[in-house]
């Protein structure tokens, strides 16, 4: 049956065929869509089952009922539909059962879900059940009078489809074919005339009419007198006219204590007449069904059956209601059996077999059948909305869309709201709700019932007795609630019994008829391919290949393939006691790609399409075959004519020739016999020489292969024993390489650690010498005495430890004479010794003389303690008379301050008159002031990038041209002098910033409310309001000329004494190279010197500043806290020597390390020793020397200060006296003269500046050159070689520094490099890439990566893909990208608050970016790059995507800093801004403005208060910008860091101040103004005011609402205030109008005036852009975001790896 085409005999044999063997029971599922043929095709397999499995005796009677039963249930069960001509309506499950000896024994029947509704209503061209159309056309017999049956056309149930005939169906012939079924199923004629009767009922019950009438002012109707059918239907069901008349239209209702009658309506009336219809119809349909089983049931014990499932397929209609909604979701459970079935059965062949397979998920339609059947699903929902007494279809339908609405095989039409779509496996359905809950009730009135249970009729009495009462009654709601109690609804029956069935075919094995629908129009012979594809799908048939053709779907016995393939194999392939190995040779020769194919245990598994390739080769060798056959019969045929012709031929000449041959005979005979007699003799002969020849043979082979086998067994116990010793070697062996490892282990972490414990010893020295700082200011003296106590413990440890080593000397020269002793005992050579005796003699002289120098240095050292500590006393002395000193200037301040107050106090009552009067005037000013700054400050800007553009400069870029590998200390004193750039360039623009605004910068914002007689007058020279109180020009300088050319004189001394160093380093380098260690002392001394003077020069202006700032601050206390700064510099120094000494001692030890390895004799020991002692004596000498020197100076250089202290304080208090003494006798008229002045000052500010900026410059080039050097000489020295090969930059050193001969010291090893050739890339191993991860990504620390080359991890990763590539690995590159990302994202997640570390990996992610796009190959990214890096460009891999990936990486972590910063600078944002007032004489409020809660409040809120709230602001700025600049980001994304962060500040001010009413008036506004100065100025000295970045621009709307509260505010500015707020929005501005309050001296803005700006910004702003705007800014808005291509300059072939990152695995290539 396998080879031939599908047919349901097949599938009928194998259900046979396993329940015989395997014993089990069967079912058969017929399914597919309505029409496909299921009915016929379950009726075939029946009738295959009566022909095998018939008795002998009752084969005949039980085929016939078997088969008799099918034409019975396709008269009342079956219907003619749009897609069907014979579909049946209901579903049916019929069960054979056999005996044990597989014969028919019974049969019975179980049917599901009658299509009741059919009875009563049929759609357009379809069909009532086919018994009725039977009876109408037999109707004309005589036999069916008394039916009074007609024309099926005269029956309102049967005319409805208009479709009354079926094309090749005679119904009469199908009627007597009925009835022959019925009477072989024991139905008698009695019988069966009932039941016809009863279905002629129906028909004539569906004619009844009823007709509309008004009873007790209720509708109700009746059926008319004259009603034909009515009549009709009593006589044939045998019941009381009257009766029938009166509950057709008429109901009982029972209440609690009566029962009455009510008429129904029209409508409700022809329901019920119609439910009984169909209810009638379904007992008549039950009770036929149940006379076939009990027809065909069976007393005996069944043994196994074989069920035939035949039930209706997926349905889908225009309008599909209550029916279509159970088939389909009978259908859904099916196809989950079916699905679990077929798919368990695959892969359980593949287990059984053995085979290797992954299996293929499938769909599963588990959450459709959960929609429809759990709890709260649509059957639930169903049965729970019949349970309500005033339940409807709209309500239920309602509560689907609100409880299923999350089901995502649920959905809701868009264009109704009665109507709900399910998501079956075939198809979307969509249902309307009208009618579910009647239909799922299924109510019949009791009334009517009881009439039918009492009719005459046995038969149709008999229909009714045994039902119990229905659940509807004629009352409404007890009756109905009683009733749902009683009885189960359709919904709740069908759920049962599907379920039931579902059990039944799970105890059976199934096997599956899937009926494919040709064609949709009903033609014979029409094939629609896409029909039967989608058919297919919905089945799941495809599904089914789908998995098969994953696996392997053909399969054969080895039996069968080598039966039909034994043609393709030779004879010596096949093995008749083993099929497989044959199977394996004869596809070895077949095919060659082994995954082709598996073998099993007993089958072969072919993939798609092998089966095909071997059955062309079978045909190819069979054709080849019947060629071969058919060239034999041609010839034999050709063989056969000759033959005839030969014969005849022959005949003539056999009787010539018969003479002869007789004659011949007798000589062949007496040959013959000769011949024969030879024969026997010889063979007897050979036969014995064969015998005695294999005897020989198999003896010598017995003894050779003994042989064989004991040298065999010899050599297998040899190797055994070899293996055994290789074994416990290569054990041993792997012990000691284990401790071996393990010991190089220990000694690495313990040199790791020692590395982070020193690392964290400095980090808390720092921090010791930074807290008390900042805090206590006052307690200067007692930390230096602890200081100086630490100093005095440090040289008592030191003390100690000489001491210490001077015992271990002695242990050691004791050692060494017992070992001399027993040396020369041992060789006995008496000269020798006398020899030895002697030197050693001489030595121990030399060592008595070191010991002595030792003891003098110990003296030295002791009186210097004393020193220290009389140092100590005398400082402590200066410091209380400094303290009374102090004391003293303060009360002589108070009593200056309280003069002035009383005189500026009349001052200010003269001046008040002549302030209000020029007040409009000095505005005016004021606005022009603002304008000719703003223009000064642009041209300034302008000439500074003119001058940077001349240049050819660049900023905000760090490489490895600018990365020195110089020790720690030196890059500290770099970056301290880098420092003093920005600060002088913010000390020269500070006075530049706001001259139009009449503010002044105040260095110190600690005391914010001082008074006006303490205030430093000479640095107000921008308020315009103040310049009336300013000397002229001529007077003022007279006062400043002293200060001035004593300041030049020390400038020309310190340039003196630079110009002197710098001829003194000149000759130094020019110095023979005989004195190499002696110039390289003298330069690393001179850099120490020169780095000393800067500071020391740094101290001094800083001194000076704040002397003639006049801020306050003690002078004393900057001594002192210089002097702090000088005490740590000198342990500094003390540490530094240190760290000397060791690497002598080590350098000292290493010869006695390499004399351990060769046997010298123990003068060499004894000498090296010596050497080195004096070696560590020499340098503790100079150590001290070096110290009395730098003490020495120290004191000299605190004798200055103290001296240039005084000398400034003299100058202070003239000055100060000069200024009070001026404050009255300016005239009003002196603004323009003074305006000119200011010019000009800024004009030669500006010239100066540029100087500085040339000044400055030549020095960055000498700090370079001399770092050359100074890397340069600790190369030589060989104190930093270490640090140049693990690097702190990562880089090597440059090239300057490995050229030139190199000569080694003494004491110091120079180490030579070897010239390679790298080609930029690292190779790792597979197995090391999850350490490799862990150190670059997960160890790495912020701190870590501010030492290191900017992007050094983002390098280190790009090198180790170009190893990738370049060996092309796609699963490695793969590998290592995806860790790298993962772990960034895992790090990033992980210490997201830090903003350290997110800065880190944003800088790293973005340099591994611009490193793909500059060495992918593309020509747009490689415009900037060398030759060298278009060859280095990766050549196998396109990592395009990884680009995008790690983008948007980028723009996470983007957005996680912007999130943090925004949050770390938030809280001091309204305190800097709108609460800090620096300007002092504007502080306080308005008349009329009394104080707010809610700002106080904030204040307590915020972390600083508002004194101290601006500096805290520039602080956070500063240390965002110097973290993004340290981590390496791009000065592009630095630029849009502060964009964003200028916004955020910008938003939250401008919302706080148009919230706030007692922050809107001038004199805020000026405050607000000059806090914002600041803000610009730090934009400027950081180069982020380009118009390119729009970092100042973000700051607009603030500034321009400054200057609104500042602007005069009359009618005549109305235009020019609105040109003016260009970035407010209209309401901003008019809040800012409303919430204005003048000051003292001003008016309160009118209305008219508010009034007209509105219009005139309706008038001249655009509709579209200003109408939208809001009040508020919106404070979570954000610029977008990019990340510019950067490429860099930095070859990757001069790339290092640091020792700190710990990648040892990495190797340079």
């Amino acid at each position: 049956m396998g080879d031939l085409d599908p047919h349901i005999f097949a599938v009928a044999e194998e259900a046979y065929t396993k329940m015989e063997r395997v014993n089990t029971n069967q079912a058969i599922i017929v399914s597919g869509e309505s029409g496909a043929g299921k009915t016929v095709s379950a009726k075939y397999a029946m009738r295959y089952f009566a022909t095998v499995g018939g008795s002998a005796v009752e084969e005949t009677q039980i085929e016939r009922k078997v088969l008799a039963s099918n034409p019975v249930m396709e008269a009342i069960g079956n219907a003619k539909t749009i897609r069907n001509d014979n579909s049946s309506r209901f579903g049916k499950f019929i069960e054979i059962d056999f005996n044990k000896n597989f014969n028919i024994l019974a049969a019975n029947m179980r049917t599901y879900l009658l299509e009741k509704s059919r009875v009563v209503f049929q759609a357009q061209d379809e069909r009532n059940y086919h018994v009725f159309y039977q009876l109408c056309a037999v109707s004309g017999r005589e036999e069916f009078q008394e039916l009074e049956l007609g024309h099926q056309d005269g029956f309102f149930y049967l005319n409805q489809g208009e479709s009354p005939t079926i094309s090749g169906v005679d119904d009469a012939q199908c009627f007597e074919q009925t009835r022959e079924a019925l009477t072989l199923l024991a139905l008698d004629r009695r019988t069966q005339t009932a039941l016809f009767r009863t279905l002629a009922a129906i028909l004539h019950l569906g004619n009844v009419e009823f007709r509309e009438e008004m009873s007790g002012g209720e509708e109700a109707c009746r059926v008319s007198k004259g009603d034909k059918s009515l009549p009709v239907v009593a006589r044939l069901l045998n019941v009381d006219h009257e009766q029938i008349r009166h509950w057709l239209c008429k109901r009982k209702i029972v209440s609690m204590r009566e029962t009455f009658t009510k008429s129904m309506n029209l409508k409700e009336a022809t329901s019920s007449r119609d439910a009984l219809a169909k209810h009638i119809y379904a007992q008549v349909f039950a009770c036929i069904v149940a006379r076939i089983n009990q027809c065909l049931e069976t007393t005996e014990k069944v043994y196994r059956f074989i069920g035939v499932l035949d039930i209706y397929g997926f349905e889908t209609f225009e309008t599909n209601s209550f029916e279509q909604f159970c088939i389909n979701y009978a259908n859904e459970k099916l196809q989950q059996q079916f699905n679990q079935h077929v798919f368990k059965l695959e892969q359980e062949e593949y287990v059984k077999e053995q085979i290797e397979w992954t299996f293929i998920d499938f769909y599963d339609n588990q959450p459709c059948i959960d929609l429809i059947e759990t709890r709260l699903g649509v059957l639930d929902l169903l049965d729970e909305e019949c349970r309500m007494p005033k339940g409807s279809d709209q309500s239920w339908v309602e509560k689907l869309y609100s409880k299923c609405a999350k089901s995502g095989h649920f959905e809701k039409p868009r264009l109704s709201n009665s109507a709900y779509v399910i998501a079956h496996f075939a198809d979307k359905v969509q249902y309307e709700s009208a009618g579910f809950l009647e239909k799922n009730r299924d109510t019949v009135l009791e009334e009517q019932i009881s009439v039918l249970r009492a009719s005459l009729d046995s038969v149709v009495s008999a229909l009714f007795a045994a039902e119990k009462p229905t659940g509807k009654t004629s009352a409404k709601a007890p009756a109905v609630k009683a009733g749902a109690q009683n009885k189960k609804t359709v919904g709740s029956q069908f759920r049962d019994s599907l379920s039931m069935l579902m059990t039944t075919l799970n105890s059976t094995t199934p096997h599956y008829v899937r009926c494919i629908k040709p064609n949709d129009q009903k033609e014979a012979f029409g094939f629609e391919p896409h029909r039967a594809v989608q058919q297919l799908r919905a089945c799941g048939v495809l599904e089914t290949i789908r998995i098969s053709a994953a696996g392997y779907p053909s399969r054969w016995l080895y039996q069968e393939f080598f039966y039909r393939y034994r043609v393709l194999c030779t004879t010596k392939d096949i093995k008749r006691n083993d099929m497989r190995a044959t199977c394996e040779n004869i596809l070895s020769n077949l095919i060659k790609d082994e995954d082709k194919f598996k073998f099993g245990r007993t089958k072969i598994f072919f993939r798609a399409g092998q089966v095909a390739y071997m059955e062309k080769l079978r045909g190819d060798r069979l054709r080849a075959c019947g060629i071969m056959i058919q060239k034999h019969v041609r010839g034999w045929l050709l063989r056969k004519r000759y033959r005839t012709v030969r014969g005849a031929t022959c005949t003539l000449q056999r009787w010539v020739r018969g003479f002869l041959a007789r004659r011949r005979t007798r000589h062949m005979r007496r040959t013959r016999a000769a011949v024969l007699l030879q024969s026997q003799t010889r063979g007897l002969l050979a036969r014995r020489r064969h015998q005695r020849l294999r005897r020989l043979a198999v003896g010598l082979q017995a003894r050779a292969r003994g042989l064989w086998a004991r040298q065999r067994y010899q050599q297998m116990r040899r190797e055994r024993a070899a293996i055994t010793i290789q074994r416990h070697a290569r054990g041993l062996l792997a012990r000691r390489r284990y401790a071996h490892s393990l010991r190089g282990l220990v000694l690495l972490q313990s040199c790791v650690r020692r590395m982070v414990a020193r690392r964290q010893l400095k980090a808390l020295k720092i921090e010791a010498r930074s807290i008390d700082h900042q805090k206590k200011l006052n307690k200067g003296l007692e930390n230096k005495i602890i200081s100086l106590q630490q100093r005095i413990t440090e040289l008592s440890g030191e003390h100690s430890s000489l001491k210490q080593r001077q015992r271990e000397y002695d242990q050691l020269a004791a050692e060494h004479k017992k070992l001399k002793t027993e040396s020369v005992e041992l060789r006995r050579q008496a000269g020798r010794l006398a020899e030895l005796e002697a030197e050693l003699e001489q030595l121990r002289q030399q060592l008595e003389q070191e010991r002595c120098d030792k003891v003098d240095l110990v003296n030295e050292k002791d009186r210097i303690e004393r020193e220290g500590q009389d140092r100590i006393q005398r400082l402590n002395e200066e410091n209380e008379k400094l303290r009374q000193q102090i004391l003293q200037n303060e009360q002589e301040k108070q009593a200056k301050e309280k003069e002035s107050k009383e005189l500026l106090k009349t001052k200010v009552d003269l001046e008040k008159s002549v302030l209000n009067a020029e007040h409009d005037q000095e505005r005016i000013a004021y606005q022009r002031l603002v304008q000719e700054n703003a223009r000064l400050e642009q041209r300034n800007e302008t000439l500074e990038r003119d001058l940077q553009r001349a240049r050819g400069g660049k900023t905000h870029q760090r490489s490895s041209s600018n990365v020195s590998g110089a020790s720690e200390a030196t890059t500290e004193a770099a970056r301290d002098d880098a420092s003093d750039l920005p600060s002088i360039t913010s000390d020269l623009h500070d006075e530049l910033s706001d001259v139009g605004y009449g503010s002044v910068r105040s260095r110190s914002s600690e005391q914010p409310e001082r008074k006006l007689e303490a205030i430093d007058w000479s640095k107000h020279n921008g308020n315009p309001d103040l310049e009336r109180t300013i000397v002229v020009p001529e007077r003022k300088a007279s006062p400043d000329v002293n200060l001035v050319l004593k300041l030049q004189q020390k400038l020309k001394e310190v340039e003196t004494e630079r110009e002197r160093l710098a001829k003194r380093l000149e000759r130094l380098e020019q110095a023979t190279p005989d004195s190499e260690n002696k110039q390289a002392h003298d330069q690393i001394r001179l850099q120490d010197l020169e780095m000393e003077n800067a500071k020391q020069k740094a101290d001094l202006q800083k001194l000076r500043q704040s002397i003639a700032s006049g801020s306050g601050d003690d002078p004393g206390n900057d001594l002192m806290l210089q002097f702090h700064a000088i005490q740590d510099e000198v342990e500094r120094r003390r540490e530094e020597c240190i760290q000397l000494r060791t690497v002598i001692a080590n350098n000292a030890s290493l010869p006695l390390r390499r004399m351990e390895d060769r046997d010298t004799s123990e003068e060499g020991e004894v000498l090296m020793a010596f050497e080195t002692q004096k070696q560590i004596n020499r340098q503790l000498a100079e150590e001290l020397h070096l110290e009395k020197e730098e003490r020495v100076r120290l004191l000299q250089m605190e004798a200055e200060y103290r001296e240039e202290l005084s000398h400034l304080k003299a100058d202070n208090d003239r000055q100060q006296r000069l200024i009070s003494q001026n404050l009255g006798q300016a005239q009003p008229g002196q603004n323009e003269a003074i305006m000119l002045h200011e010019i000009t000052r800024l004009t030669s500010e500006n010239l100066d500046l540029r100087e500085k900026i040339d000044n400055l410059a030549e020095q960055v080039k000498k700090y370079k050159k001399q770092l050359k050097l100074y890397a340069k000489k600790l190369k030589d020295m060989g104190a930093s070689q270490h640090k140049r090969q693990s690097g702190y930059y990562g880089a090597e050193p440059g090239a300057e520094l490995l050229e030139g001969p190199q000569q080694e010291g003494p004491a110091m090893p120079v180490i030579r490099h070897k010239s390679v050739d790298y080609v930029g890339m690292f190779e790792y191993k597979k197995e090391d890439e999850e350490a490799l991860i862990r150190s670059l990504i997960f160890d790495l620390r912020p701190k870590t990566a501010a030492v290191l080359l900017p992007g050094l991890p983002a390098y280190i990763l790009f090198m180790c893909i170009r190893h990738t590539d370049h060996v092309n690995d796609d699963e490695k590159v793969r590998r290592l990208l995806t860790a790298a990302i993962n772990g960034v994202k895992r790090v990033v997640k992980k210490r997201r608050d830090d903003a350290d570390s997110l800065v880190m990996w944003l800088a790293n992610v973005c340099r591994l970016l611009h490193n793909l796009k500059q060495y992918s190959g593309d020509v747009a990214f490689q415009s900037e790059n060398t030759e060298k890096q278009n060859e280095q460009c990766l050549k196998s891999f396109d990592l395009s995507e990884y680009r995008q990936v790690l983008s948007d990486v980028a723009m996470w972590i983007y957005q996680l800093v912007i999130k943090l910063l925004e949050e770390r600078v938030q809280p001091v944002v309204v305190p800097a801004v709108l609460e800090h007032e620096a300007i002092a004489g504007l502080t306080g409020r308005p008349a009329g403005i009394r104080g707010r809660a809610g700002s106080s409040s904030r204040q307590l809120e915020s972390p600083v208060s508002s004194e101290h709230a601006l500096d805290a602001l520039m602080a956070s700025l500063r240390k965002i910008y110097r973290t993004l600049c340290e981590l390496g980001v791009d000065p592009e994304i630095t630029a849009q860091v502060f964009k964003q962060l200028f916004y955020s500040i910008c938003a939250h001010s401008l919302n706080n101040l148009l919230l706030r009413k007692e922050l809107c008036h001038w004199t805020k506004g000026m405050q607000i103004r000059y806090n914002l100065s600041h803000l610009e100025q730090w934009c400027r000295d950081n180069r982020l005011h380009d118009q390119e970045t729009g970092v100042m621009d973000t700051l607009q709307p603030i500034i321009q609402a400054s200057q609104l509260l500042q602007a005069r505010k009359t009618e005549e500015d109305v235009s020019r205030v609105c040109d003016m707020c260009d970035k407010l929005t209209s309401p901003q501005i008019i809040k800012i109008l409303n919430l204005y309050t003048p000051d003292e001296y001003e008016e309160r803005v009118p209305i008219s005036f508010i009034r007209k700006v509105q219009d005139h910004l309706q008038k001249h702003r655009e509709p579209d852009t200003d109408s939208s705007a809001r009040l508020l800014m919106d404070t979570k808005f954000a610029f977008p975001v990019r990340f510019p291509f950067n490429p860099s300059n930095i070859r990757l072939e001069d790339i290092e790896i640091p020792d700190i990152l710990n990648l040892p695995m990495l190797k340079k290539l």
